[in-house]
């Protein structure tokens, strides 16, 4: 009985030394940095992530594209792993190039995320969509392209109604974002405003690359959800004398909640294509 107890108490005391090397060797996957806006007239905070190679004393002078993820908190670990899966040379996956990710906080998700208020069964600050993106254009970008190695390739990621302001942000022919991942976006906010927004599109934003992502929210929601992904796609199809460089696709199995993993490595592997 003692020998076992003596076994015990090795493995607990190793696993607690174990257990603090840990914590004491981290490993980070990123920083946090603040930044006042002029333009929302109030502080953001951003989370930001450098490639592996961007230390590098042999490659001092490469520049690198920039990814601006919105709903930061709940997304940048997700796709800090992905981004690095999916380019970095320790893994010679090449499915696209190494890039710095740039995850924005949320302070007010409805206010921020849409260019419209409607009503609805709650009071919403909604409306706000087009000073936050003139927040990312003319503050954000250029605070990073001022700081890091960037080169001027960019891409907006979004998610429900992150996914409904990268919709609208693709949909200006003044964006300065060069591709967009709309992750099953709420066209149900204002629908009509959407349709009309196509009927005027430029050429220049279509263009560009899109992928949009649609969740299976269930029968009851087919008209709210994938049938107008589906219209809009249509739209956008009518508009276009060329080829459409939007990629729609639907993922039968999965949810609201559980979309954006499979669709940012979907997305991401869409938009890196040469063709």
């Amino acid at each position: 009985m003692k020998q076992l107890i003596t076994v015990f108490s090795f493995i607990f005391i190793f696993g607690i030394q174990t257990l603090f090397a840990q914590q004491n060797n981290n490993i980070l996957v990123g920083s946090k940095f603040n930044i006042y806006s002029s333009i929302l007239d109030e502080n953001r905070t951003c989370l930001i992530s450098l490639p592996n190679s961007y230390n590098d004393s042999t490659d001092i002078d490469k520049k690198y594209p920039i990814i601006i993820l919105l709903d930061g908190s709940v997304h940048f670990k997700t796709t800090v792993g992905t981004v690095h899966f999916m380019s970095s040379d320790r893994n010679r996956n090449y499915l696209m190039p190494e890039t710095i990710i740039v995850a924005i906080e949320n302070v007010d998700r409805r206010r921020d995320f849409t260019v419209t208020k409607i009503k609805t069964k709650r009071p919403n600050t909604g409306g706000g969509g087009r000073k936050f993106l003139n927040f990312m254009e003319k503050e954000l970008i250029p605070h990073i392209d001022k700081n890091y190695r960037t080169e001027s390739h960019r891409t907006l990621i979004g998610h429900s109604l992150g996914g409904l302001l990268t919709l609208n942000a693709y949909m200006d022919k003044n964006s300065v974002f060069n591709t967009y991942i709309a992750i099953d976006p709420s066209i149900w906010w204002n629908e009509e405003m959407m349709k009309n927004k196509v009927d005027a599109i430029s050429s220049i934003s279509l263009n560009k690359k899109l992928y949009i992502a649609t969740a299976n929210q269930g029968a009851a929601n087919y008209e709210r959800n994938k049938k107008r992904h589906d219209d809009f796609y249509a739209l956008m199809t009518e508009k276009s004398d060329e080829p459409l460089k939007v990629e729609l696709e639907y993922f039968e199995k999965e949810n609201h909640r559980s979309v954006p993993l499979i669709a940012l490595y979907k997305g991401l592997k869409y938009i890196n294509q040469e063709h």
